[in-house]
Protein backbone atom coordinates (compact mmCIF):
# COMPACT_ATOMS: atom_id res chain seq x y z
CA UNK A 1 0.00 0.00 0.00
CA UNK A 2 1.28 3.54 -0.51
CA UNK A 3 2.37 5.75 2.14
CA UNK A 4 1.43 9.32 2.87
CA UNK A 5 4.00 10.90 4.64
CA UNK A 6 3.04 12.86 7.76
CA UNK A 7 3.56 16.16 8.27
CA UNK A 8 3.52 17.07 11.85
CA UNK A 9 5.43 20.38 12.17
CA UNK A 10 3.52 22.54 10.24
CA UNK A 11 2.79 25.49 12.70
CA UNK A 12 5.92 27.51 12.07
CA UNK A 13 5.24 27.33 8.70
CA UNK A 14 4.61 31.11 7.01
CA UNK A 15 1.05 31.52 5.03
CA UNK A 16 3.66 31.19 1.67
CA UNK A 17 4.82 27.94 2.81
CA UNK A 18 1.81 26.10 3.64
CA UNK A 19 0.02 28.02 0.47
CA UNK A 20 2.39 26.23 -1.36
CA UNK A 21 2.80 22.67 0.86
CA UNK A 22 -1.29 23.06 0.08
CA UNK A 23 -1.19 23.03 -3.88
CA UNK A 24 1.43 20.95 -3.93
CA UNK A 25 -0.29 17.78 -1.66
CA UNK A 26 -3.56 18.73 -3.93
CA UNK A 27 -1.40 18.56 -7.43
CA UNK A 28 0.05 15.10 -6.52
CA UNK A 29 -3.15 13.68 -4.64
CA UNK A 30 -4.93 15.00 -8.44
CA UNK A 31 -1.99 13.21 -10.41
CA UNK A 32 -1.77 9.94 -7.99
CA UNK A 33 -5.61 9.32 -8.24
CA UNK A 34 -4.90 9.62 -12.42
CA UNK A 35 -1.83 7.79 -13.21
CA UNK A 36 -2.98 5.33 -10.98
CA UNK A 37 -6.51 4.74 -12.81
CA UNK A 38 -5.05 4.99 -16.14
CA UNK A 39 -2.06 2.14 -15.24
CA UNK A 40 -5.02 0.29 -13.89
CA UNK A 41 -6.99 0.68 -17.37
CA UNK A 42 -3.96 -0.77 -18.80
CA UNK A 43 -3.19 -3.25 -16.87
CA UNK A 44 -6.90 -4.37 -17.38
CA UNK A 45 -7.55 -3.99 -13.43
CA UNK A 46 -11.31 -3.35 -12.70
CA UNK A 47 -11.98 0.02 -11.45
CA UNK A 48 -13.61 -1.06 -7.89
CA UNK A 49 -10.03 -3.26 -7.27
CA UNK A 50 -7.89 -0.19 -7.58
CA UNK A 51 -10.35 2.49 -5.43
CA UNK A 52 -10.49 -0.13 -2.64
CA UNK A 53 -7.12 -0.50 -2.70
CA UNK A 54 -6.27 3.81 -3.41
CA UNK A 55 -9.00 4.78 -1.25
CA UNK A 56 -7.07 5.13 1.85
CA UNK A 57 -4.14 6.74 0.73
CA UNK A 58 -6.48 9.51 -1.08
CA UNK A 59 -8.34 10.39 2.37
CA UNK A 60 -5.63 10.09 4.14
CA UNK A 61 -4.49 12.95 1.53
CA UNK A 62 -7.45 14.65 1.94
CA UNK A 63 -6.94 14.94 5.60
CA UNK A 64 -3.87 16.53 5.88
CA UNK A 65 -4.88 18.51 2.98
CA UNK A 66 -8.32 19.82 5.30
CA UNK A 67 -5.68 20.15 8.01
CA UNK A 68 -3.46 22.42 6.29
CA UNK A 69 -6.01 24.33 4.99
CA UNK A 70 -7.43 25.09 9.08
CA UNK A 71 -3.95 25.89 9.85
CA UNK A 72 -3.93 27.88 6.60
CA UNK A 73 -7.03 30.04 7.25
CA UNK A 74 -5.96 30.52 11.09
CA UNK A 75 -3.41 32.39 10.13
CA UNK A 76 -4.54 34.72 7.39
Amino acid sequence: MLEVPEIHNFDAASPEELGELIQELVSYRDRLEAETLAAAQKAKVTKQQVTAHLSPVLTKLDHTIEQLQARYSSIL
